[in-house]
């Protein structure tokens, strides 16, 4: 019995496949098309409140960013393409984006001050995959927010409780610090950032 092979798909092509209009989202996972999944609501509601309170911010400073309805993040070491919870970019330097004009994907970290992800079901992805691919990308800080504590214990200790890992880039490396319950938040991105990690938890409630 002859098994067909898997041909990965390129990021090239994905890009060119992605449907107009379709208000699906859709990654690219080491060649392969993945749908994502609707989030339910409590997501939606971390994630508008992030979303609110880092554009605030970053008017209130006046640095030159802005947070994408829609935009990829491409990997620098596989067939993948991530469509991240928020995306915070640094609009001048999208300047040496080649796939920005076009199809509104980004691969430089220095173009990516900040990326976030609300953790859901699949949470592997956020843990495993997705942590290592923007490290390799170089994005200076990344954040993992895990608002129901659904992570594997070796990342958010046993009992599993709420938690918000933030990862800065120190000698091309992630340094992780994790926040829980009143813990004030320690963005570099963001220094004067004044949350706790339950006010966002909280969002969803």
């Amino acid at each position: 019995m002859t098994q067909a092979l898997f041909k990965p798909i390129t990021v090239q092509d994905f890009l060119e496949w992605i449907p107009e209009n379709s208000g699906k989202r859709y990654e690219l996972h080491n060649g392969a098309i993945v749908e994502m999944s609707q989030p339910v609501g409590e997501h939606e509601e971390v994630t508008g409140f992030l979303n609110t309170q880092l554009v605030v911010e970053f008017t209130r400073l006046k640095l030159p960013f802005f947070i994408p309805k829609t935009a990829l993040v491409q990997s620098a070491t596989s067939a993948s393409a991530y469509s991240p919870d928020i995306l915070v970019l640094n609009k001048p330097a999208l300047k040496s984006e080649e796939l920005w004009a076009k199809y509104s994907t980004v691969e430089h970290g220095a173009s990516i001050p900040l990326v976030v992800e609300v953790v859901s079901t699949n949470w592997r992805d956020d843990y495993y995959k997705k942590q290592g691919e923007y490290e390799e990308i170089k994005i200076p800080e990344y954040w993992i927010v895990d608002y129901l504590g659904l992570g594997g214990m070796k990342y958010i200790g046993d009992p599993k409780q709420p938690t918000l890992s933030i990862c800065n880039l120190v000698n091309e490396e992630y340094q992780v610090t994790q926040f829980r319950g009143d813990d004030r938040i320690v963005s570099i991105a963001f220094p004067e950032l004044n949350l706790t990690a339950q006010q966002i938890f909280q969002a969803s409630l």
